[in-house]
């Protein structure tokens, strides 16, 4: 069997293997985790003709530069990303959302992403990798999942499984949806809040913070107010729920997210746009749009299905 073996020669930024995530392990202080842009991670193992539970690696703002030093192989990319190709001596840009074959001393330049954090690297056959609690997926703070919990570092060799078909060649028109608002419903702390304050929820635009990652995005803006208590006894949160601390600046809580939390709760976001939440960069500005339930049952049924129909095109 021939094999496939590539070299990390510069990390990225935050770049980690990543899948769906976990099963529930809440009650032992552990997320689900997983891709943060579930849509953008299920195109690229559906590039190249992976099951949809592959590991790929995620990278957040810049990913890895890659070096194949043995056999050959079959990626894509996807996402709002920027990389070159080194392929037999000669420099080549690349695009998202299609097939590459790459061979023996070939290099991949994941430059950046374009206006975005987060873009995906998926190669046919996946990864030789060690599941951990029945999942790929890399919590770092925990050092749980894939290579041993840790961010994928410089210099270290991944193996890839072998494929029988090294030629695939698939692409996808595809454009990352533009960000007018995001949606969000009632928390279970809403009441807390002066009316005032929920009125600039959603009414005010927020600015992302540099102190964002994978475990939560931080807000400034106008200072939430609370009517009530600012903290509350710790309890069980949520993906995407809003939690605003004594300083009034709203922490949306992400995949890598901590299992309890002790901040009143205003708001979470709707599954149907988380997609599109983190991919805000820091410095720039989001607005949210409150809405109820059901509608937010039909954005995601909306979401599943557009989701569905491009996986149908490749």
């Amino acid at each position: 069997m021939k094999i496939n073996k590539i070299t990390v020669l510069r990390e990225g930024v935050n770049s980690t293997f990543q899948d769906l995530g976990r099963g529930n392990l809440y009650h032992i202080g552990l997320p689900f985790s997983g891709a943060m842009d579930k849509r953008n991670y299920l195109i690229a193992n559906k590039l190249v003709g992976n099951k949809h539970n592959e590991a790929v690696i995620e990278f957040a703002y810049q990913g890895p530069l890659i070096k194949i030093e043995d056999g050959n192989i079959n990626f894509a990319i996807s996402g709002d990303v920027k990389f070159n190709l080194k392929k037999n001596g000669k420099l080549i840009t690349g695009d998202c959302y299609k097939n590459y074959n790459l061979s023996k001393n070939d290099e991949i330049d994941i430059i950046s992403t374009n206006n975005s954090v987060y873009g995906y690297f998926a190669v046919s056959g996946g990864f030789e990798l060690k599941k951990n609690f029945g999942s790929f997926s890399t919590h770092v703070r925990s050092n749980v999942g894939a290579n041993d919990g840790h961010k994928i570092s410089k210099n270290e060799n991944f193996f890839i499984k072998d494929f029988e078909n090294k030629n695939i060649n698939k692409n996808l028109k595809y454009t990352n949806s533009k960000i007018e608002y995001i949606r969000i419903l009632k928390g279970t702390n809403f009441d807390f809040f002066l009316e005032k304050s929920i009125k600039e929820l959603t009414s005010k635009e927020f600015l992302v913070s540099k102190l964002s990652d994978r475990m939560g995005m931080r807000l400034q803006g106008p200072k939430i107010k609370n009517l009530k208590e600012t903290n509350i006894r710790s309890e069980g949160i949520i993906k995407g729920v809003i939690q605003v601390p004594a300083d009034g600046n709203p922490i949306i809580m992400l995949s890598d997210h901590g299992t309890i939390g002790g901040y009143p709760k205003i708001a979470v976001v709707i599954s149907a746009d988380y997609d599109r939440l983190i991919q805000i960069p820091s410095g720039k500005k989001i607005k949210f749009k409150l809405i109820e339930l059901k509608e937010a049952e039909k954005l995601y049924k909306l979401y599943q299905m557009e989701t569905e129909n491009l996986l149908n095109q490749i």
